[in-house]
């Protein structure tokens, strides 16, 4: 029985969970807050990096020295511990991140349908029927992956994650060569506070949330290498967390370069979307559209298989008078009809749950990693719960 895993495999599940993390929102985020802070770009990269990187690997290896999930929360209280897990599990899972990657998937292909804006089939909108399909195809595709989720390593470490990196370091290629200007000056947002900003931003990555729902499936990928033992399997884990973290804070660079310098080029962008579109067509004309829509494609897949595969083990585990697979099962249905029919009514209801749950789950995961006995007591753990649903609420008026 191996004690830890080392080397390659260690690598292999490390590249895994950066893929898992690595969806629409962490290709989004990056450049439009380079291309808005432009030469006040490395402070607001910092600032967007503790939360976007440093919290979402704090928050692995908060998961694996606990023993999971909802053990997080245990010392606040039982029934806390189990609702609050199971609204991360349902905002970040089927109520909001995994429609939002078949929705954003099919939206960067939009440069192939739009001349067939505006027509119908049998009296639906011809762009209905796209959606559909293109949603079906995708859930299904997601779903075959997701019923094995410790063979990831497999797919998702050796293969879409290889593939996805080497599309991003072309697009960084091309940017070295053609962005020669210096970045504009930091707008209004970014003039004063630079690393305050980039901090509050990295938020949107909803990578923190994330890094409490996937700790499961990394479990399984790690005994799938041989490692059953529970604190051996825990400081893989662990390590595996920090791997994803450097190719988060890595890949997030590149990115904040690229809008950074793209600021001295571009007319004004409204997202990060608008930012990595306008480079890709100055970088490779008409074929830059078909890269990047490719860059999301697979980006938003991985993370659709990670949520699907996570979403289901952590609701077997808990309910399991339903298998695994029969989870999965709701969850990719639920998902697709989401994304097809009612993704921005869920976001209204969503984004204001996730808001107050974020800095929530900042809190708790801070206060497991503290190494002494005074925050170790079940009082400690409520204040501070307590105070960071204050802090929450406050944010939200």
């Amino acid at each position: 029985m191996k004690q830890q895993l080392r080397g390659k495999e260690l690598f292999l599940v490390g590249v895994t969970l950066f893929s898992m993390f690595f969806g629409a929102g962490n290709l989004i985020f990056p450049p439009f807050v380079g291309y808005q802070a432009g030469a006040a770009a490395l402070p607001a990269f910092l600032g967007m990096a503790l939360t976007a990187v440093c919290f979402p690997v704090l928050g692995v290896v908060a998961v694996a020295k606990v023993g999971g999930t909802d053990k997080l929360c245990s010392k606040i209280h039982p029934y806390f511990a189990i609702v609050f897990t199971i609204l991360v599990y349902l905002c970040i899972g089927p109520m909001l991140a995994i429609p939002r990657t078949a929705s954003t998937s099919y939206s960067m292909f939009a440069f192939l349908t739009a001349r067939l804006d505006g027509m119908t089939l049998a009296g639906i909108p011809i762009d209905w029927v796209l959606r559909t399909v293109f949603s079906l195809a995708f859930f299904a595709g997601a779903y075959q992956l997701a019923k094995r989720p410790a063979h990831f390593k497999d797919v998702l470490g050796k293969w879409m994650t290889p593939v996805l990196l080497v599309m991003i370091a072309v697009m960084f290629a091309a940017g070295l060569f053609y962005l020669k200007d210096a970045p504009a000056a930091p707008q209004q947002a970014y003039a004063d506070g630079a690393f305050m900003k980039g901090f509050v931003e990295g938020y949107n990555t909803m990578d923190t949330l994330a890094a409490i729902v996937f700790g499961i499936v990394i479990a399984l990928n790690v005994q799938a290498c041989g490692v059953s033992e529970k604190k051996a399997v825990a400081r893989s884990i662990m390590k595996a967390g920090v791997i994803a973290g450097v190719f988060l804070f890595t890949v997030y660079g590149l990115l904040a370069w690229l809008g950074a310098h793209g600021s001295a080029v571009l007319a004004q962008a409204a997202d990060g979307t608008a930012v990595l579109s306008g480079l890709c067509l100055q970088f490779f004309g008409p074929v830059g559209a078909l890269l990047l829509a490719a860059i999301f494609f697979v980006a938003c897949f991985n993370v659709c298989t990670g949520l699907l595969s996570s979403c289901a083990a952590f609701f077997h585990e808990k309910f399991p008078r339903f298998s695994f697979i029969r989870w999965l099962q709701a969850f990719t249905v639920v998902s697709f009809l989401v994304s097809i029919l009612g993704l921005e009514l869920i976001l209204k209801i969503s984004v204001p749950i996730l808001t107050l749950l974020y800095p929530v789950a900042i809190a708790i995961i801070v206060i497991n990693l503290l190494p002494f006995a005074w925050a170790q007591k079940p009082v400690v753990h409520r204040v501070v719960t307590v105070l960071a649903f204050a802090v929450s609420i406050w944010s939200m008026f």
